[in-house]
């Protein structure tokens, strides 16, 4: 396996002096020697504007390539790789779902690429919640990701951190989860309840509002109790196409990349 990332990280343009390689920072130079075929990449659905952006540039610099992608929680896609879905590259929105298939033997060694901030939000003209404590009001409509969802998790890691020392109140996660009203299966799904009307409040990432900002408007978790939401990726093991997989998982985390995923309102990692 040494040899065929080797293989593959020569093909997408490392540092080898191969003068084929695109120059770092230009998508449009010449295509990298090699790279040919298709792949399905696997990703949490917070990404999936900035990949769809991402890959189409990948295909202008790689001609004769296909970046397909599947969006969904990271939980089911981790699920879905470890019953042999045939996935080449998975970027998880949180570092436990990759666990979940290294630990199996299906993921190559993972990085973490990007990161991101959960943020409360709420219909616009709603007033039910107007702060982050607001959130244990009794009678507050409150959705989130399931627990397993990597933003459900971190939801209610926020909670724990607010019921510390030093928190919102001793029982303030308690309280808020008990006004809990549906588990939703993504990130997308919680926030799709909030514009419409359906919750007066959910936790979803920051870079989700986009094309909702219309709808909802955000009030910021303070910064004691958030927490930093880290993306790792990886090369699946049964990829068909490891040099294309690893190629992509490259571009990902080139300044291209990163571009396009700061674009979209993403951190460094």
């Amino acid at each position: 396996m040494v040899a065929i990332l080797a293989g593959a990280f020569a093909a997408c343009g490392g540092d080898d002096g191969d003068d084929t390689a695109p120059a770092p920072g230009s998508p449009t130079a010449s295509p990298t020697r090699g790279l040919t075929g298709e792949i399905t990449v696997f990703a949490a659905s917070s990404l999936t504007e900035a990949f769809k952006e991402s890959g189409s540039a990948f295909e202008k610099a790689h001609p004769g390539t296909k970046v397909t992608f599947s969006f969904a929680s990271s939980s089911s896609l981790a699920t879905q790789i470890n019953e042999g879905a045939p996935a080449d590259v998975f970027a998880s929105a949180d570092t436990a779902q990759m666990k979940v298939v290294s630990d199996k033997g299906n993921a190559l060694e993972s990085s973490i690429f990007v990161k991101n901030t959960p943020v409360v939000v709420v219909p616009k003209g709603n007033t039910t919640v107007v702060t982050f404590a607001d959130l244990a009001k009794p009678g507050v409509k409150l959705v989130l990701a399931g627990k397993e969802v990597p933003i459900g998790k971190y939801a209610r890691d926020i909670f724990a951190k607010a019921s510390g020392a030093g928190g919102v109140s001793s029982d303030f996660s308690d309280r808020a989860l008990a006004n809990l009203k549906s588990e939703e299966a993504n990130v997308r799904a919680v926030l799709t309840k909030v514009q419409l009307g359906e919750a007066d409040a959910g936790i979803v990432y920051k870079t989700d509002i986009g094309a909702a900002s219309n709808d909802v408007k955000v009030v910021d978790i303070p910064t004691q109790y958030n927490v930093n939401a880290e993306y790792p990726i990886a090369v699946v093991k049964a990829s068909k196409n490891a040099a294309l997989a690893t190629a992509f998982v490259a571009f990902i985390r080139s300044a291209d990349g990163a571009a396009i995923l700061d674009k979209y309102g993403f951190l460094k990692p």
